[in-house]
């Protein structure tokens, strides 16, 4: 799964460096394919449940599932690329929120509080530990930051992390809220996507007539980071980041 991990951290880097202003989601979507193939990976998404692309590229207030298409990214758009691989039977899953050029301050710290929150939430995920133990840590995380304009985060509810392994999508789901010490036991062994997603104001969704996209009721902008991990008896190993 670190091998799995480390095409899907690939083809990241890849991305981030190619969601400029003008570039489309389609074309982030061959540079993707074409990554995880070179690396003799296949993409897990590809076909998964009839979903169409390599990637989901989620633009602005589409929250995930977002289908890469013809349109061009503008200065000042936040992307979240959700990707992933498989490779010998494997499966690697992570997520990006990119600003494509210069942002507005309020997604730069959408995005940055996000992230923030995916990492307290892969520290929650020692041994020992509960299942709900990781979202809670994610959720305390959001909760200790507001937007400059008041009001607070969004909590995406209806979506949430994953058991991951010889498939992408494996049990337990995984909440991004609630309060510790619930669920199962976190044992050694156990690997997880962690991703949580965070919004700008209210964060009920709906889902568009493509039944992929998922976009925020409200109209505003959304954030997701991801990462695989694994439990082990010295704590979370991060599988889908490169070791710099």
């Amino acid at each position: 799964m670190r091998l799995a991990g480390g095409v899907v951290a690939t083809t990241l880097v890849k991305l981030r460096e190619a969601a400029v202003p003008g570039a489309t989601t389609r074309e982030l979507d061959a540079i993707a394919e074409r990554s995880i193939r070179d690396a003799g990976a296949v993409p897990s998404f590809k076909g998964y449940h009839g979903f169409p692309a390599s990637i989901c590229a989620s633009v602005n207030d589409v929250v995930v599932h977002g289908i890469p298409d013809d349109t061009p990214l503008r200065e000042g758009d936040l992307i979240s690329i959700d990707c992933g691989a498989i490779l010998d039977g494997w499966h690697g899953d992570s997520a990006i929120t990119v600003a494509v050029g210069a942002v507005a301050d309020e997604l730069a710290e959408l995005s940055r509080v996000c992230e923030e929150s995916l990492w307290a939430g892969i520290a929650a995920a020692k041994p020992g530990g509960r299942l709900s133990d990781i979202g809670n840590a994610v959720e305390r995380a959001i909760r200790a930051h507001a937007p400059a304009g008041g009001g607070e985060y969004g909590i995406v509810e209806d979506y949430g992390g994953h058991g991951i392994g010889t498939e992408m999508h494996q049990d337990p789901h995984i909440l991004n809220y609630g309060r510790a010490g619930q669920g199962p036991d976190l044992l050694p062994g156990v690997c997880l996507a962690i991703e949580p997603m965070v919004t700008l104001g209210r964060p009920a969704t709906y889902t568009m007539p493509d039944e992929w996209t998922v976009k925020t009721t409200a109209g505003g902008c959304a954030a997701h980071w991801e990462h695989s991990i694994a439990v082990t008896e010295e704590g979370p190993i991060v599988l889908t980041a490169l070791p710099a």
